[in-house]
């Protein structure tokens, strides 16, 4: 197909498409004429992928870019293409050690090695962990760290549920783009259904509000 079918079909517009091949996020398409290029099913594919970690899953080009790339690599194990889907997603935090941090990172190290989780303690993902912590103490919830185990118990079903729906796959190419969407646009669904949650438990703790109303 030329460039503006591959446009039509996917919603993105032409100088956009053309971006992201200068960027290296979608391969050429394939030269029919010295000014015309031939695309298939797989350009129509990685563009629905990009604009989802895009438009949903709220990564940078760069970020996506560092995706595709790993995506791309045949020898490149799943699970190092789902830390470069995930890492972008880890809040980056300047806080200097002090005011609770270093406490705050005990309590976390203590979490992973309670549950036998295979995770670096020092990691971006567990430093975001110990500043939230120390950002609730901040507000005079610093009780709030008694319910972490009831929200690593939710995480690790989540996270199993991730990687069995993409252990449902077996061609590589659809078995690593359905661990960056189950991973990515996984964490916007779960953050949808826990709001939806929260309206509900609303409803039920403090008692009935309007249709469609509670916490938000």
């Amino acid at each position: 197909m030329r460039i503006g079918e591959l446009s039509r079909r996917t919603g993105v517009s032409v100088p956009t498409i053309k971006f992201y091949v200068r960027e290296g996020l979608l391969p050429a398409g394939e030269l029919t004429s010295p000014n015309q290029a031939s695309y298939g099913e797989t350009h129509v594919r990685r563009l629905r992928l990009i604009r989802a970690l895009l438009d949903v899953g709220g990564l940078s080009v760069a970020a996506i870019r560092g995706v595709v790339v790993a995506v791309d690599d045949p020898e490149e194990s799943v699970h190092n293409v789902l830390g470069a889907a995930t890492k972008p997603l880890v809040p980056r935090y300047d806080r200097e050690p002090g005011d609770g941090v270093e406490e705050a990172r005990k309590t976390v190290a203590g979490l992973i090695a309670a549950r036998g989780w295979h995770a670096d303690p020092a990691g971006p993902a567990a430093e975001a962990l110990a500043v939230t912590l120390v950002a609730l103490a901040d507000l005079g919830h610093g009780r709030f760290a008694e319910v972490l185990d009831a929200y690593a118990d939710a995480a690790e079903k989540v996270a199993r549920a991730d990687l069995e729906y993409v252990a449902q796959h077996v061609a590589r190419e659809e078995f690593v783009e359905s661990a960056v969407v189950g991973t990515v646009l996984g964490d916007a669904m779960f953050s949808s259904l826990r709001r939806l949650a929260h309206m509900d438990a609303s409803n039920r703790v403090f008692g009935p509000t309007e249709e469609g109303g509670g916490a938000e």
